[in-house]
């Protein structure tokens, strides 16, 4: 395919990598927007409203994208809550935690330290697995359906978006 602009909607692989970015960057927006009342020091303070506004502008931009997605329509009901934000926060936590231990397993040199965070690795996954598996039954995250999952997105997007800070 040479002409790209006329692509009618994102590729599958597309539309799962906006996903991630999407619900990582809504859940950290909230925890931002929650915390920057709290902060005390002007100039921290100033670099949070810049971080703020940084990832309100991702979300918008990404958000453009969800229209395009590989799905007909969107018509589940998805349940936004405090459960939910604070599960997804804890569930990009152990995300995150799989991704950077297995980066620094990779640089490690000495096979004590090696074994610990091998250890620690091990429990990140299984914490994962854990909050993954709350979230799944509470359909906070419903993984095997994409049009329920990007509307879920969408709503928690917008709401990291409209709350006051």
């Amino acid at each position: 395919m040479d002409n790209y602009s006329e692509v009618e909607h994102l590729a599958w692989h597309e539309t799962l990598e906006i996903h991630e970015l999407v619900a990582f960057q809504s859940v950290a927006l909230m925890r931002l927007k929650k915390a920057f009342p709290k902060v005390a020091n002007s100039e921290l303070k100033s670099i949070y409203r810049e971080a703020i506004e940084g990832i309100s502008k991702n979300l918008q931009e990404l958000l453009e994208y969800y229209p395009m997605a590989p799905i007909p329509h969107r018509t589940e009901e998805h349940r936004l809550d405090e459960t939910s934000f604070y599960a997804g926060d804890l569930l990009g936590l152990f995300k995150t935690s799989v991704r950077n231990y297995g980066i620094a397993i990779t640089e490690t040199a000495t096979p004590s330290l090696r074994a610990v965070l091998k250890a620690q690795l091990n429990n990140a996954i299984d914490m994962r697995a854990k909050i993954y598996s709350f979230m799944y039954q509470r359909s906070d995250y419903p993984s095997y359906n994409l049009e329920a999952l990007l509307q879920g997105d969408v709503e928690k997007a917008n709401a990291a978006l409209n709350k006051r800070y």
